[in-house]
């Protein structure tokens, strides 16, 4: 009995360990990245934003939606300097990521559609081109299809957006959305080993791109590995299979000019599923597929990110020609080769998601 209430006061001792580095992991991460924007109330919900307003611009306004694991950084830090001055910016923290707040009942891709709608008219901008990347996707579709009124384009940057087969993700998200056990794990262990693993983690989203040497810290990545928002994400992406089983086929509704861009080397999501399936069932899409392209296009090819929002603005742009060049640039990339695999979808079974 004795090595029984050891063995209890050893695991009880070891999750108060894990939960003091843990809050204090947080404290350190919050620190070194502190908000860079401003705050809104919003249908209930606290939203960081930067909002850049441009004097004369050429295009209409954009709206970039960050994806999993991410924050308003991710698309602002390689974006922001090649289209301020040329449209109106607006970067938002999806809720519950970076520095957002969330509350019950504003989870799903709809809802949260609708809290950048608020923000959007909040602001005064008006109808936008709205960019998602990676997951991020699934609530740019979410916006064209219940506010076709402010959606004067989209773009999909790696999009996450249809079902795929088996419909499951990573373990540790799984986990994370179980009752208390969940609770337990954000709050001790999650971070810990988040942060031991997110340089080599984060290798594999750029794979076989290189992973530019500031990209955590210009990001803001390790904001995610705070409890909170780890659960939030983990809620994310646990939902989007629901929502693409119940959305996809809603997609041809969408009649707002589209663009898509994709690599065939994705590790991270389906492209073959997600990219192809867009431009499958949005009416007039275009493909921009490019060879030895990661799931990192905003970084790694932010030349042709820029010219898909200009020519989804009404600007003239050989896209097809954009894309070779990039392929050219990158064609040699073979950064995580043997460690970051590139699975083809499966006809049944796990997600790579």
């Amino acid at each position: 009995m004795n090595l029984v209430y050891a063995v209890v006061a050893f695991l009880v001792a070891l999750l108060l360990v894990l939960a003091g580095i843990t809050r204090a992991n947080a404290w350190l991460i919050e620190r070194r990245h502190p908000p860079v924007g401003s705050f809104a109330d919003v249908n209930g919900v606290t939203l960081h934003y930067v909002h850049v307003p441009a004097d004369q611009p050429g295009l209409p306004p954009v709206v970039f939606i960050h994806g999993a694991s991410a924050n308003l950084n991710d698309q602002m830090a390689p974006l922001r300097p090649l289209l301020e001055g040329k449209a109106e910016l607006l970067f938002l923290d999806r809720p519950g990521h970076g520095w957002s707040g969330r509350s019950p009942g504003h989870e799903s891709q709809a809802e949260q559609a609708a809290i950048i709608a608020g923000l959007m008219e909040r602001l005064g901008v008006g109808p936008a081109i709205i960019v998602g990347h990676s997951f991020g996707g699934s609530i740019a579709a979410a916006f064209a299809l219940d506010h076709p009124d402010k959606t004067k384009g989209l773009l999909f940057l790696a999009a996450a957006t249809h079902p795929w087969p088996g419909g499951r993700t990573s373990w540790y998200y799984h986990l994370t959305m179980m009752p208390l056990i969940g609770w337990l794990f954000s709050e001790t262990a999650a971070s810990p080993a988040g942060s031991a693993r997110i340089g080599p983690a984060t290798t594999c989203v750029f794979a076989p791109n290189a992973l530019p040497g500031d990209y955590l810290t210009r990001a803001q990545i390790p904001l995610v590995l705070r409890p909170a928002a780890f659960r939030a994400n983990a809620a994310d992406v646990e939902g989007l299979y629901r929502f693409a089983l119940a959305n996809a086929q809603r997609y041809k509704e969408i009649a707002a000019p589209t663009v898509v861009i994709s690599g065939d080397a994705d590790t991270v999501v389906y492209e073959e599923i997600h990219s192809l399936g867009l431009v499958r069932d949005i009416p007039g899409a275009e493909l921009v597929w490019v060879k030895n392209l990661g799931h990192k296009p905003d970084w790694i090819a932010p030349d042709l990110v820029v010219a898909a929002i200009e020519k989804v603005g009404g600007q003239p742009s050989d896209l097809q020609a954009l894309g070779r060049v990039v392929e050219a640039r990158i064609a040699g990339d073979r950064f995580g080769a043997g460690v970051c695999v590139d699975d083809p979808p499966p006809s049944e079974g796990l997600s790579a998601a």
